[in-house]
């Protein structure tokens, strides 16, 4: 917890952006009065049934603790939108189906899927992870052989899940979670998602850094110029002028992409990891 949290969110707030929070749900008992105050929606990261989500998170009882913050933020604001965020990875990738059946049990807005992320050196990652730990979270042949039977059995029993939103992707996002996996092994050919970021986002790391989005190269720092100055300015600029986003490797490697329409980038909002 930054100290300056609140205070920065409140601030942001009253000059209009909306605030979406991200964490791994261990605070959110602790802190669900101020975060029912300060924040428009959640996002949690909810990464199997218990045992298996307890399993990943290495910390005893990490689903239960979860599920208290939920049920505190529902008793506080009852409407507050509280979605989860599923990364599939090599512990979890046969229990997709017992994923969305946990976010219906904590009462969950959704659920959504995405590869993990293993080669970037994004998110403090300085020279991206070592062969052993990317091994560690990345499938083999075999578990994505696994992954897609779980895929289509998703796609075949909780159809409606999918149909009504609960579950976020289509069965051809879900599909691409596979043609991912299979890219890494080099079996089929990388293909990037439909992504606008770095034409109607940015990212600003706690340092200051700017970045057209969290994966590509710095395009400046806000303690030496102010942030429309570096969005706007000629390395931006000239990075966006030059991408091309199904055929830039970076993008090809993409596991969460954006893409906004034009109404939805009339709608300013800031994404708070916790």
């Amino acid at each position: 917890m930054h100290s300056d949290l609140v205070a920065l969110s409140r601030l942001l707030r009253a000059d209009g952006v909306r605030l979406t929070l991200i964490t791994a749900g261990l605070l959110l008992e602790e802190q669900a009065e101020t975060i029912a105050q300060t924040f428009d929606d959640v996002i949690v990261s909810l990464d199997g049934p218990p045992e298996i989500h307890n399993e990943i998170r290495r910390v005893r009882e990490a689903f239960e603790t979860l599920e208290c913050g939920v049920r505190a933020l529902r008793n506080i604001r009852p409407q507050i939108e509280i979605r989860g965020r599923a990364t599939v990875q090599k512990r979890n990738c046969t229990h997709l189906r017992a994923i969305v059946a946990s976010a219906r049990r904590l009462r969950l807005n959704s659920i959504s899927f995405l590869a993990a992320d293993v080669t970037s050196e994004a998110f403090n990652r300085p020279g991206g992870w070592p062969t052993k730990r990317q091994g560690a979270v990345a499938l083999d042949r075999e578990e994505i052989a696994a992954l897609g039977q779980e895929i289509e059995l998703l796609i075949l029993q909780q159809s409606d899940d999918i149909k009504c939103g609960f579950v976020a992707e289509s069965p051809e996002k879900l599909r691409r979670i596979v043609h991912h996996y299979r890219a890494q092994l080099g079996e089929v050919a990388p293909v990037a998602p439909a992504c606008n970021a770095p034409w109607v986002s940015a990212v600003i790391e706690a340092d200051g850094t700017v970045r057209p989005c969290f994966f590509h190269q710095p395009i400046g720092n806000i303690h030496q110029k102010a942030l429309s100055e570096i969005v706007n300015g000629e390395p931006a600029v000239e990075f966006r002028r030059r991408l091309d986003v199904r055929a830039n490797p970076v993008c090809q490697r993409c596991v969460c992409s954006l893409h906004l329409t034009a109404e939805q980038t009339q709608r300013p909002g800031v994404e708070c990891g916790h």
